[in-house]
């Protein structure tokens, strides 16, 4: 119990001060620490993500800080593709799926560490380069054909990773979000939330309908201390630098990458 609370609360307050990583660190940890099949730590992570995620969705939608219709796009386009995750999800062989874990934490830790480090001090635009531009008036997006695809696109690769993996797809959609506009951190780390608890509710809802599936008791713990440390997570996140959040969420991931493929060595 005291273990399963830990680790709730540490997948909680990743995702209260980041927006992502969540997921794409709850399922090794359950898998590794506490020996849970990938096929249970999947959708008890959704659930505890997703909850957290509402949480985070309402306090961002209480600040105006949620682009919502383009959350709704992702949304939509990610409930689409997660059906196709989790169909592949069932024909992988469980040591495939950890090596992608590992390999997609690997490359959310290099780009972390990139965005860490100190930039020149040249002044460059914000919106310098960005297909998604978000109008200085009206604070929502220029909405246009290609603006359309890039984030129908980002949604559709958020959900096929959330069904394949069980990672609420935050890790997708907050590099994607800076990369392609200039909505600002709060806003994208809100619009992040507000996906990730869509996606992850339809998802959820199609793994605990599932005959096959029964909710493990020792894993209740783990989901209520992960909505405790979302709280505490975005009640912290204004003090602490943004520098120093990607900087520790990048050495999470490499720390966690090593385990796991370790691990899979190990097993094959």
């Amino acid at each position: 119990m005291i273990i399963e609370s830990i680790l709730g609360v540490v997948v909680g307050l990743i995702m209260g001060l980041t927006g992502a990583g969540g997921g794409i660190l709850a399922v090794p940890a359950l898998v590794l620490v506490l020996g849970t099949d990938i096929t249970v730590a999947a959708p008890v992570t959704l659930v505890a993500v997703g909850l957290a995620a509402i949480l985070g969705a309402v306090d961002g939608l209480r600040r105006g800080w949620v682009r919502y219709k383009a959350a709704a796009l992702m949304s939509i386009m990610g409930a689409i593709t997660a059906p196709l995750g989790a169909v592949i999800a069932r024909h992988l062989p469980a040591a495939w799926l950890m090596l992608m874990f590992a390999c997609i934490m690997i490359f959310v830790s290099f780009r972390s560490f990139q965005k860490a480090l100190p930039r020149g001090t040249t002044a460059v635009s914000e919106s310098s380069g960005k297909r998604c531009i978000v109008s200085p008036e009206t604070g929502r997006f220029v909405w246009s054909r290609s603006v359309v695809v890039i984030i129908g696109a980002i949604g559709a690769t958020s959900g096929l990773f959330t069904g394949m993996l069980g990672v609420g797809g935050g890790f997708v959609i907050v590099p994607a979000l800076q990369k392609f506009s200039n909505v600002g951190i709060h806003s994208v780390i809100a619009t992040s939330l507000m996906v990730i608890a869509l996606i992850s509710g339809a998802t959820v809802g199609n793994a605990l309908l599932s005959t096959q599936f029964e909710w493990p008791s020792n894993m209740t713990a783990f989901v209520v201390f992960a909505v405790v440390g979302m709280l505490a997570g975005r009640a912290a996140s204004p003090h602490l630098s943004a520098r120093l959040l990607q900087t520790g969420f990048a050495t999470v991931c490499a720390l966690v990458a090593m385990i796991v493929l370790i691990k899979v060595g190990v097993s094959i």
